[in-house]
């Protein structure tokens, strides 16, 4: 990794495209502990030396790179537009126009993408209203200031337009560093965020902790998860593919043998964080409702994650959306009929449907077991939290999922570009 960004850095073109990335990345960063208009910045310090948080205010602001309970003008972060983007590649399976454009090539794609942009807007109204609503009351368990002093109508209203701006800004240069800096930019601004708060998670579950022995367990957990992390991230199911010859004219095509690489967590971490916010939107509606009501009670008794009915449903959820995203994004259909078109085809599998039965019967294999290991990721540290009486403060195997993946894809994309910038001559 060290010598591959050594590497980059003494190649100018990668050289530009590195500083810029960093160069965003560090008003990402800035950016989230600018107090949006009318927040003071005092109150909401207080707040968060005296209370706590929900555990979906918690993940999210996770996301946000701490943002979120700054109420800085970034206090969405990437999410409402990751959101969006989701949204939008679900819809190509309930509406026929949406797959209509994909397959249209790089102009539906940029329809899709003022699509993802529009709704990501509306979004960040969406969750902005919510956030400035409840900033005062529910935000911050059992904080007596208010972030927002003097909350009117215009205050509120004005405050929502900064986040939504602010949304808008983090959604433009998420598409910068896709486009002109190294990597996907959605998944490099997540990155920075929770590796950014990585050093206060950790001293948060550190000073939890009973004594050293709590703490050298809780390092050699992760330590562990991390080596799981990579090799099943790294992890492939390759199915060989040959072309059959052709003869176009005076020249031969075909005839070579490659195979289909497929991940064994085609989901990456999205199943979790669609199970995560799922079960965590209880604990949003009850803080609107009365404490002291017995529904709200309730919600607060099982919606937490020292409830075991709460674990299983959510690794139930994972399970659930690992199968339904992969079958969103991989179609077999339309795979066997590209390596039909071109010749293709699957050393003693039929061309056609035969091979799209194949790779959806592989699929739904691995499927399997990249759900399993999501689930067994994502419920191991909370577990091993509860047990050891630990605040993890929203740190977890997702956490660690995000980091390990996108550090990775990171690598490989810097180490990609090199090999296209640097080739030898027919002469040495």
């Amino acid at each position: 990794m060290l010598k591959a960004l050594g590497s980059a850095f003494r190649t100018p073109d990668l050289r530009r495209k590195l500083l810029l990335t960093m160069f965003i990345m560090a008003i990402y960063r800035l950016g989230t502990y600018i107090p949006a208009p009318f927040i003071s910045y005092e109150n909401v310090k207080t707040c968060l030396d005296q209370a706590g948080s929900a555990d979906l205010l918690t993940m999210m602001n996770m996301f946000a790179g701490g943002g979120m309970l700054h109420l800085s003008v970034f206090a969405l972060g990437i999410m409402p537009y990751i959101t969006a983007s989701i949204i939008v590649q679900l819809m190509r399976v309930v509406i026929p126009r949406f797959e209509e454009l994909h397959k249209e090539g790089q102009s539906g794609t940029a329809k899709l993408t003022e699509y993802t942009r529009y709704l990501t807007i509306f979004l960040a109204i969406l969750q902005s209203s919510v956030i400035v609503s409840v900033a005062n009351t529910g935000l911050f368990v059992g904080c007596n200031v208010q972030p927002i002093p003097n909350a009117t109508i215009g205050v509120k209203l004005l405050t929502i337009l900064a986040m939504t701006a602010g949304t808008g800004l983090v959604m433009w240069l998420a598409e910068i560093i896709t486009e002109r800096g190294v990597g996907n930019g959605m998944s490099l601004l997540i990155f920075t965020g929770i590796a950014a708060n990585f050093p206060a998670m950790l001293a948060t579950v550190s000073k939890s902790a009973g004594g050293l022995m709590d703490v050298a367990i809780v390092v050699v957990m992760f330590l562990a998860i991390t080596v799981v992390v990579v090799f099943v991230e790294q992890s492939q199911r390759r199915i060989p593919v040959q072309y059959a010859k052709r003869v176009v004219g005076r020249r031969t095509y075909g005839g070579t043998s490659t195979y289909i690489p497929l991940k064994i967590n085609m989901a990456n971490v999205i199943p979790v964080i669609f199970a995560s916010s799922i079960l965590s939107l209880p604990q949003m509606i009850s803080q609107f409702g009365d404490q002291n009501s017995s529904w709200v009670q309730w919600l607060h008794a099982h919606f937490t994650w020292t409830s075991p009915w709460y674990m299983a449903v959510y690794a139930l959820l994972i399970l659930f959306f690992a199968f339904f995203y992969t079958s969103i994004t991989f179609n077999p259909e339309e795979v066997a009929d590209n390596m039909k078109r071109y010749g293709g085809f699957i050393p003693g599998i039929r061309a056609g449907q035969p091979t799209a039965d194949y790779l959806r019967y592989v699929i739904n294999r691995i499927n399997w077991v990249g759900a399993l290991y999501l689930a067994i990721i994502a419920l191991i540290p909370h577990i091993v939290f509860n047990q050891m009486g630990i605040q993890a403060g929203g740190f977890g195997g997702t956490s660690i999922i995000i980091l390990v993946g996108v550090g990775l894809q990171t690598v490989k994309d810097i180490d990609a570009q090199l090999q296209q910038r640097h080739y030898e001559g027919f002469l040495r």
